[in-house]
């Protein structure tokens, strides 16, 4: 059931209210002022709020107005002795949910309950499925490296510039490759995305470029390839570095040209693709090793993007650990859990060694395992590892 804040003076009310909705099943929290309730609200996350309008040190008007700072989301009904038309008009515009007078009517209050969950759930709802249709997730973090990547984004997305992305694993060059396509020309268009580590070396010619019937041994029907299939959008072909050079000099071919040849067909077909790549390899040392073509390191690399470590950027943490806690927390239906400042200090002196990956994992595993505050002892208990 839902957890309700009970902001009230009168103690006598708050035990009330409490006896009546904790035995129709909901967890109630109580505060016998607005200073005291807003405290509360800052730091736990509730369902939604019962709140008295006349009160010492913050009356109810003013405490409205400050939740709806802290979170705009959760429903805040107001309930007042002294109650007139226009008190309950300035509530509701000042973003209340409902207005109701003392003593409150039994089935009335349930009601109102009950509309205020179900609006929350709905809101909850639509906040998932707007991010689940989203193209593409956010680029969180306010670091320099960051902002110059947005900035770099911003210039090179509206070109056919091809566009290199560096960096370790984990680190992002997925999402950035993402927004180059979204903020692209292209973006109408598909964006086809191909791990080439993943691909055994010998069936990354097919899988780029499509095979006809009968072309090798399970060849049983033809297959179009990657190349094709973004045709008029972007190919992101990460882990570039694992290529095989013979697949390297027919996809350097088809950068040239615009021109790739299915295996085992004779005839050529035109293509117009935009060619994201990502490594977490060195490719020029790879050069100097003889596992990468220097043509088409010089044809992928017209821009070139390195996106930083996390433990590089690690004032970006709390900014990231933050939009898990909602994003996590919205797929789970419930409530976003808090982060006490000793656990986000913690968290920001980790060894990031899996990036934002591993950052990800791991606020989804303090989301489970944690209190309804996650602390520094919860991330010495289920982050640091045990030596």
């Amino acid at each position: 059931m839902a957890n309700i804040l009970i902001i009230d003076d009168e103690k006598a009310i708050r035990k009330t209210l409490t006896e009546i909705l904790s035995f129709e099943g909901y967890k109630i929290d109580e505060a016998s002022d607005g200073e005291e309730g807003l405290k509360r609200f800052g730091e736990k996350s509730y369902d939604l709020v019962l709140c008295d309008i006349k009160m010492p040190k913050i009356d109810g008007i003013e405490f409205l107005e400050k939740a709806k700072l802290i979170n705009a989301d959760i429903p805040i009904i107001m309930i007042s002795g002294h109650g007139n038309i226009d008190t309950a008009v300035e509530a509701v515009k000042k973003g209340a949910f409902d207005y109701i007078s003392k003593p409150p009517d039994l089935n009335r209050l349930l009601i109102t309950l009950r509309n205020a969950t179900e609006k929350q759930d709905l809101v909850t709802q639509t906040k998932v499925l707007k991010r689940k249709v989203s193209k593409v997730q956010e680029m969180v973090g306010e670091s320099g490296p960051i902002k110059k990547i947005k900035d770099t984004i911003e210039k090179v997305a509206p070109t056919d510039a091809r566009v290199l992305i560096t960096g370790e694993n984990g680190a992002g060059k997925e999402l950035v490759a993402r927004w180059i396509h979204e903020k692209s020309n292209r973006s109408t268009g598909p964006i086809v995305e191909v791990n080439c580590a993943a691909i055994p070396g010998e069936l990354i010619e097919s899988e780029l470029f499509g095979h006809e019937k009968g072309s090798f041994t399970s060849a049983i029907k033809q297959r179009i390839g990657k190349f094709e299939q973004a045709n008029g959008g972007t190919l992101f072909l990460d882990e570039i570095g694992d290529m095989s050079l013979s697949a390297q000099a027919k996809v350097l071919r088809a950068l040239q040209e615009g021109k790739i040849t299915r295996v085992g067909a004779d005839k050529d077909i035109n293509v117009d693709v935009r060619v994201i790549a990502a490594t977490n390899k060195d490719l020029l040392k790879e050069v100097d090793e003889k596992n990468f073509r220097l043509d088409l390191y010089h044809r992928l690399g017209v821009i070139i993007i390195h996106v930083p470590s996390l433990n590089d950027r690690r004032e970006d943490v709390p900014h990231l650990v933050n939009y898990f806690l909602e994003m996590i927390a919205e797929d789970y239906g419930q409530p976003a859990k808090q982060v006490d400042k000793k656990a986000m200090e913690a968290l920001e002196a980790y060894n990031w060694s899996g990036n934002i990956r591993e950052l990800r994992n791991v606020v989804e595993r303090l989301i489970i395992l944690s209190g309804k505050t996650i602390t520094a002892e919860d991330v010495e208990s289920y982050v640091t590892p045990k030596t």
